[in-house]
């Protein structure tokens, strides 16, 4: 390639990754918010250059990935899906199933129970990863390959409040919650154990993110399983272990956690 034209590529390349690098900055962790970091930023850069300059270190401005808004006192975090997470890795310790499904949740909840418990993880959008202990494969919630009462151990986390708003590619449904709700139960062994997450509080479509639900209307969603337990995220990012299902009536946005027993 003559060298003009391979220096025009590299210069093309650079602008695209420093473009790249600024628009990221601005957006996450929190969108625009970055900006006001920028004067501590570019302090903190000169102050490395000239500390780095009598180690031979060498920064240049196309190598610029700037990492804003992280200065904070505490680590932020989702409460609804760390706690759930949580959850979920605790109340398979203890019921130790010899395989677990998962429809659906957090791939980072499930890539660390695969450690300790195999799982078949299904998504509408498969995941291409491979990693002892996890089997992965398509599916759609809504049509389920499994069998009629032939999963002993299932979960599906902050998934069903999704189904039928179109949001991750999928038909627009105004029944979708319901369907997947039946679907789910459809595919539990006599015995065998639903563990559920989704949004709880005051009922609303927040359309096309989510569906929030009252606790006693997803109960209603499972009328052949039996509520074994109930817990929480409330408002307040506070997690509440084993309360009843009124703790989540004047919530706005919480996150109910059930676990459901096929009897």
């Amino acid at each position: 390639m003559p060298f003009v034209l391979r220096r025009s590529k590299e210069l093309s390349l650079n602008l695209r990754a420093i473009a790249r690098n600024w628009v990221k900055a601005m957006l996450y962790p929190r969108p625009i918010v970055g900006l006001l970091y920028l004067p501590t930023f570019f302090l903190h850069w000169s102050r490395y250059r000239k500390a780095a300059a009598a180690t031979g270190q060498i920064l240049r401005y196309g190598d610029m990935q700037p990492s804003l808004g992280d200065w904070s006192t505490h680590t932020p975090f989702d409460a609804h899906y760390f706690y759930q997470g949580a959850w979920l890795a605790r109340k398979l310790r203890a019921s130790a199933p010899q395989h677990h499904f998962d429809i659906s949740s957090s791939v980072l909840t499930i890539s660390v129970l695969s450690a300790f418990v195999d799982v078949t993880f299904i998504d509408y959008r498969p995941l291409k990863a491979r990693l002892s202990g996890l089997t992965c494969g398509s599916g759609d919630i809504l049509a389920l390959s499994n069998a009629d009462d032939s999963v002993n151990s299932l979960s599906c986390l902050h998934v069903i409040e999704h189904i039928g708003l179109g949001r991750y590619g999928d038909p627009i449904d105004p029944e979708g919650s319901n369907k997947a709700a039946r679907e789910l139960a459809r595919v539990i062994a006599q015995g065998g154990t639903l563990y559920l997450s989704l949004p709880v509080g005051r009922e609303r479509i927040c359309f096309n993110a989510h569906r929030v639900h009252a606790a006693e209307s997803v109960v209603a969603m499972f009328p052949g399983l039996t509520l074994v337990d109930f817990s929480l995220v409330d408002d307040a990012g506070a997690f509440h272990e084993n309360v009843v299902l009124e703790n989540a009536r004047d919530l706005e946005y919480g996150c109910g956690m059930f676990t459901f027993q096929k009897s």
